[in-house]
């Protein structure tokens, strides 16, 4: 049997090229899919038959991610590995307009649903010797305006990838930054006017100057990291998509 993978978010964006790159990538994989939105859920489902499975709900029910898990174990009898995809963008706030929970709604979807996955997920993950990836941002480590909290979000599933990684030996972990890609995120930057104007023109510039990448480009290292296994050296590391030391994972 060929591995049994778990992906949050799966509907759209990254998340979809992720299954998509799987599923095209390994003839044998199977994976199970999260998301809201079951009309492209059940397109990819159309389009993969049998080897795509998907729960419909919000990332941040537990009874969601656990249905999620029970499903794959019942019919597939394992996990193999997990990508914690999902994720939100808002609150786009400065810190003197902080609305306290609209950060704690997003920290539900970008970093508890995470946490909660691998709680609920992670025995069956051992008994694999298992791969978790969490997608993460540039933003985890970089300034970009209005983005405390999406980008505090992301570097706090940095260091619990290190956490993962450190507490459970049988289980590898790692965070993986996807670049700037052209996603609905994007476009909710773009339309966004809590930002000064400069920031807002950068990322105007980056879509009229064609200098975002495909979902599919990221994607490739997600699904690669899966199928083939978090390298001994990055487990537990916080890298960008196109680093070095993921050469091997991205063609």
């Amino acid at each position: 049997m060929g591995k049994v993978i778990l992906v949050t978010g799966a509907s759209r964006g990254i998340g979809k090229s992720i299954v998509e790159a799987i599923l095209n990538t390994s003839d044998d994989a199977v994976v199970y899919g999260v998301a809201r939105s079951e009309a492209p859920l059940k397109e990819i489902k159309q389009r993969y038959g049998d080897r795509f499975f998907y729960v419909v709900g919000d990332v941040t029910d537990g009874v969601v991610l656990k249905t999620l898990v029970d499903d794959a174990v019942k019919g597939h009898g394992k996990i193999d590995s997990v990508v914690a995809n999902a994720g939100v963008i808002e609150p786009i706030q400065n810190v003197n307009n902080i609305v306290v929970d609209q950060w704690k709604k997003l920290f539900d979807i970008n970093f508890f649903s995470g946490v909660s996955l691998v709680g609920i997920a992670l025995s069956y993950l051992k008994e694999t010797h298992g791969n978790i990836v969490f997608v993460s941002s540039d933003a985890s480590d970089t300034y970009f305006d209005c983005l405390g909290a999406y980008g505090s979000s992301k570097a706090a599933l940095n260091h619990f990838a290190m956490t993962v990684a450190k507490d459970e030996k049988s289980v590898k972990a790692i965070s993986v930054a996807p670049g700037i890609v052209d996603t609905q995120m994007q476009g909710v930057l773009r339309d966004n006017t809590a930002m000064p104007d400069e920031a807002l023109r950068s990322f105007a510039n980056l879509k009229s100057e064609s200098k975002l990448d495909d979902c599919s480009v990221s994607a490739t290292v997600y699904a690669k990291l899966v199928l083939n296994g978090i390298p001994d050296q990055l487990n537990g590391k916080y890298v960008s998509y196109n680093d070095e030391s993921l050469k091997t994972f991205q063609t």
